[in-house]
């Protein structure tokens, strides 16, 4: 999930109605302040969430410390679209998403994170860290190993962090970026500060990660697929998944690396374990806030306890180029599966800002 200093909410709003009452449209139409125009980008093709269950034969490639298991779907030379999901979800935020965005002619690889479904650490000595930057370095290990010098990079949740510290350490790997939520980069210092009651009560898990209760529930897989699947329910409150779309993506919590990576990311941001020396200047770099220069398209779902009031206003310093946020109303944290449409078509339009 996103990071509670950066992206709480104010005192009193929770999972449930309140959200619903931030500005916005349905899911195929968007409330956009835009500062830039737009060149003749395609309308994408309403579909129905759920339309699609699967990805083809899923592909495997070396990259960096990791054997990355991704899927890809469309012409093996179109233009490059990386979706990067989130916790506690997986490739498949994207199943409905890919194809849309295949059929206007996209090459879309949406890989699993490292500790997530196919995807291997190459040793048995690497460390199991997942402070922000090694995964965003894994993205960038995936992108060179794939001989891809430049893609849009679409994402939510760990997705929108790492797509923001790749476009702003790395731009010249972005031709274009969707962040859901905004500016997700952590703030390891404001981190240590206490948040108000009601932020700090949507951070739950966080604090039972930070127990050893919450080590041994996420060290059993049966009791971490069940935790998960509550996260799902308090954070998207009007998405009615089925029991064979949970399951599809409770798979990807199976990774035998899943419980240390997603214990070390939780426990990393608020201080309580020290992160691999090999990602220190890095950290040392997004300390300083980096601005992001890429052309950008910012989603706020308005049912995402996890989203800040006021349109976008917090965080839109922070991007300094074309730049254009969208608000969409009874749409929740996973937004890509909530709403394909809507957040294929903000991938369409940044790609033209």
């Amino acid at each position: 999930m996103i990071d509670r200093r950066t992206f709480g909410k104010a005192v009193g709003l929770g999972t449930g109605a309140a959200a619903a009452s931030l500005a916005g449209l349905q899911s195929t139409a968007t409330a956009t302040t835009a500062s830039y125009a737009r060149g003749n980008a395609p309308t994408v093709p309403a579909v129905e969430p759920g339309a699609h269950t699967a990805f083809g034969t899923l592909k495997h490639v070396r990259a960096g410390v990791l054997d990355i298991a991704y899927a890809e779907a469309g012409p093996a030379h179109g233009p490059v679209v990386l979706c990067l999901h989130g916790w506690p979800y997986d490739i498949h935020s994207y199943v409905d998403v890919a194809p849309l965005l295949a059929e206007l002619g996209y090459r879309v690889i949406v890989p699993y994170l490292r500790g997530h479904g196919g995807t291997r650490f190459l040793s048995r000595r690497t460390p199991r860290t997942a402070e922000q930057s090694a995964v965003a370095r894994d993205i960038i290990a995936l992108m060179d190993a794939l001989k891809i010098d430049k893609a849009v990079l679409a994402g939510f949740d760990w997705g929108s962090r790492t797509a923001d510290i790749i476009a702003a350490l790395w731009p010249e790997r972005v031709k274009a970026l969707v962040s859901t939520g905004g500016y997700l980069i952590t703030d390891l210092k404001a981190q240590q500060e206490p948040a108000p009651a009601a932020v700090e009560r949507n951070w739950w898990y966080q604090w039972y990660f930070a127990t050893e209760r919450g080590k041994k529930a996420m060290e059993n897989v049966d009791e971490r697929i069940a935790l998960c699947r509550y996260v799902w329910t308090l954070v998207s409150p009007n998405w009615a998944f089925d029991d064979a779309t949970f399951q599809r993506t409770a798979e990807a919590f199976k990774n035998p690396d899943y419980a240390a990576v997603v214990l070390f990311n939780y426990r990393w941001r608020i201080g309580l374990v020290e992160g691999d020396r090999r990602y220190s200047r890095y950290e040392a770099q997004l300390a300083a806030r980096p601005p992001i220069h890429v052309p950008t398209i910012t989603l706020d779902p308005a049912l995402d306890p996890f989203t800040q009031p006021g349109d976008g206003s917090a965080y839109r310093d922070h991007f300094t180029g074309p730049y254009e946020h969208r608000t969409l109303a009874d749409i929740g944290h996973n937004l890509p599966q909530e709403a394909p449409t809507a957040f294929a078509q903000a991938v369409v339009d940044a790609d033209h800002l």
